[in-house]
């Protein structure tokens, strides 16, 4: 039997990476497109049992892509449809009660919960992944013992289910990306671009709360909050503060 189709619809490297850490010992396929139009492209073409979408996306957004999907059944047939974003707020809840969705998962999610969500989703249950070892067989080390600082102690255990490999893979992996998000976000400050400083926040603070970064992931919010208001002096001074939150 062919594995199921996990379609994940998401702009932000870092999260696309984090999902397919977690998922890759689930017998399931994932696909990654980082924008609607190359979502709805693979949707035409290809059958999928699971569609993961962020709301927040470059373009047309996820809210965009759950209507379309809606108004024509034939590109997702029978998926389940699962949100899985940060900005899960009592408005955009209320709105989405009245789409066709089958659960909302709010960002950073922990291991356990992105996995669970998949195994419910696609009917995995009897699965028992090696990536996610249950948290009462490997209990978090002492930060001073482990070598983790302790924001990083407390992440292992929170998001990444006691898996220290898991979560200095996923560590290394954002160290590089951050590199990139800098020069992205001092080009963007220079020209006032405030849509790229909100779109860089948003997606940064969902990676730094999952590393265990929670004054990074501050502020992230009040730089993004910033942008949103169109407050250009308090982005630009949002984004240096931000920046120092970047270095490993």
């Amino acid at each position: 039997m062919d594995e199921p189709v996990v379609l994940l619809v998401e702009d932000d490297a870092l999260v696309s990476r984090f999902v397919g850490m977690v998922l890759d010992d689930l017998p399931v396929r994932l696909q990654v497109c980082s924008s609607v139009e190359q979502a709805l492209q693979f949707l035409a073409e290809h059958r999928v049992q699971l569609v993961i979408t962020d709301l927040m996306m470059p373009g047309e957004s996820g809210m965009g892509l759950i209507q379309r999907m809606a108004a024509d059944r034939s590109l997702a047939a029978d998926a389940k449809v699962v949100v899985f974003s940060a900005g899960l707020n009592t408005k955009v809840r209320e709105q989405l009660a009245s789409m066709n969705i089958w659960r909302t998962l709010a960002k950073p999610a922990s291991v356990g919960d992105l996995q669970g969500c998949v195994q419910d989703a696609l009917q995995l249950s009897g699965q028992n992944p090696e990536a996610a070892p249950p948290a009462v067989s490997a209990p978090a080390a002492p930060a001073a013992e482990s070598g983790l600082a302790d924001h990083e102690a407390l992440a292992v255990a929170t998001h990444f289910a006691n898996n220290r490999p898991l979560f200095e893979a996923y560590r290394e992996r954002c160290f590089v990306q951050f590199a990139r998000d800098g020069e992205e976000g001092d080009r963007a400050a220079a020209a006032a671009d405030l849509a790229a400083l909100r779109r860089l926040a948003h997606n940064l603070r969902t990676v730094l709360l999952t590393l265990g970064r929670s004054e990074g992931h501050r502020v992230a919010s009040r730089l993004e909050e910033a942008a949103i208001a169109e407050d250009v002096p308090a982005a630009v001074a949002g984004w240096k503060a931000l920046r120092d939150h970047l270095a490993p």
